[in-house]
């Protein structure tokens, strides 16, 4: 039983090495490589032999011995028997043999003794072959905007599949693009106009998703069953039913083409999930801290600002990133509402941008990476509260 463990995993693991070296590869073309073939049959039994002796030595060998023996062979077929490749190619090879070694360390004798080792294996490496799949297939997109964004008008047409930076020239030429945007594009003012929408929704959905979530968490009325469960019925409907006839009404009230109205459309779209979510968590918090405050003759705003509030940091954080995402990002009705650039969201600018065709690629794809970076950078630093305030709710008490 632990010789057929060791050898499913060795099997498993080696498909794994398979998977990070052909996008290795598949990237190094991008950056002008010319290779023969990806080689993948001869990678997976380089890999499986490894792992093999790998398991078999690893209480014998200490780690880095074996790491650097191991990935010395692997290069040296790979980069060099096979096919003469690059310094930095076989730099990466390394890299991506150390990490894989990190990885299987702990499958080691000891390890494979266990009755349930292989249900283990397979469902750990599975997790691994979709963060790897889902990681290549999301950022390889993005990378591709942002090595285009520092193309120039001549190295796109030359070649419009090299996706490789020229570091060789001057910082102002490589940044030309975003220099072009914010002067000849008025992209400082999108950016403006976008942060003031996304703000402003968050702003004004939770001032009436906090007390709203409450009164549904903890107040007794009319009605109350259905509301807080047919509370996310409009996304029942999808929103081009709704653009048509929002258009009529706001070209009739004249709030196209102007800030407030996006802030409605957009409240009414994030206030019913931002209700749903906080209900769930106020349900959590214990009653008797609002029973205790109540014999303290604090009134029922005063609960919320001075206990409600405190508590829900998580839940409200969540919240808001949700909604400012959501703002930040949105397309349909901005396209619809907005007509007049002076009042363009960056998600409309891109798309009115696109539609000339006199605007060179580059500029677009530093246009992309601008809309891209701010939400990327805030949910990167605000993920803690996210992940805490989507599942805090999840158990009352």
């Amino acid at each position: 039983m632990k010789v057929k463990n060791i050898i499913i995993f060795s099997i498993i693991s080696s498909l794994l090495l398979v998977s990070l070296i052909a996008i290795w590869k598949i990237l190094s073309t991008l950056q002008g490589i010319k290779l023969n073939s990806l080689n993948i049959q001869i990678i997976f039994f380089i890999g499986f032999f490894i792992t093999l002796l790998n398991t078999m030595i690893s209480n014998k060998v200490n780690l880095i011995i074996r790491f650097l023996i191991f990935a010395s062979i692997f290069i040296y077929i790979d980069g060099f028997l096979i096919q003469s490749l690059p310094v930095w190619y076989n730099i990466g090879n390394f890299l991506i043999i150390y990490l894989y070694f990190v990885k299987i360390e702990k499958y080691n004798n000891n390890f494979f003794v266990n009755e349930h080792s292989t249900q283990t294996i397979i469902f750990d490496f599975l997790t691994l072959f979709g963060i790897v799949l889902f990681s290549f297939v999301i950022l390889f997109p993005f990378y591709m905007m942002l090595v285009t964004s520092f193309k120039t008008q001549i190295a796109l047409l030359v070649n419009p599949l090299d996706f490789s930076i020229n570091f060789g020239q001057d910082l102002k030429d490589l940044f030309k693009s975003y220099f072009v945007i914010f002067k000849s594009y008025k992209f400082g003012k999108y950016i403006l106009t976008s942060t003031i929408v996304s703000l402003g929704t968050v702003f004004i959905t939770l001032l009436f998703a906090i007390p709203a979530a409450y009164a549904i968490a903890r107040l007794n009325f009319f009605g109350k069953t259905f509301l807080s469960t047919s509370i996310l019925i409009i996304y029942m409907f999808p929103a081009i039913v709704l653009v048509i006839p929002l258009y009529t009404v706001f070209s009739q009230l004249g709030l196209r083409n102007s800030i407030s109205g996006l802030l409605i459309v957009y409240t009414a779209t994030t206030l019913p999930v931002a209700i749903y979510m906080l209900q769930g968590y106020f349900k959590s918090i214990p009653k008797e801290l609002e029973e205790a405050a109540i014999l303290d003759k604090l009134s029922w705003f005063g609960i919320i600002i001075k206990i409600i509030l405190p508590l829900s940091i998580p839940a409200i954080s969540s919240v808001a990133l949700y909604v400012f995402m959501i703002a930040w990002n949105e397309f349909l009705f901005s396209l619809m509402f907005l007509d007049n650039p002076n009042s363009f969201t960056l998600s409309r600018a891109i798309q009115y941008l696109s539609g000339d065709a006199e605007t060179p690629r580059q500029y677009l794809m530093a246009g992309s990476v601008i809309v891209t970076l701010p939400v990327l950078f805030i949910f990167v630093y605000f993920e803690k509260y996210l992940v805490s305030g989507l599942t805090a709710g999840s158990v009352k008490g």
